[in-house]
């Protein structure tokens, strides 16, 4: 599961994002997932999600 579909994604889960700040190098930050913030069954790039710490960023990989 890569992220891609909103429904692999639940709040809960460990998944490593890539935030807006990292598009460029595509630096992954880990965390707990709190919110969808995608709407759309699929995004081609991660579905949008507010980790637990406030941190928001797109679902790369799902850990757990």
């Amino acid at each position: 599961m890569d992220g891609r579909n909103r429904s692999d994604v639940k709040p809960g889960m460990k998944v490593a994002v890539i935030l807006k700040k990292d598009q460029r190098t595509g630096v992954k930050t880990e965390g707990v997932v709190k919110d969808l913030l995608t709407n759309s069954s699929f995004h081609p790039h991660g579905i949008k999600v507010r980790l637990e710490d406030g941190q928001v960023g797109r679902v790369s990989d799902i850990l757990e």
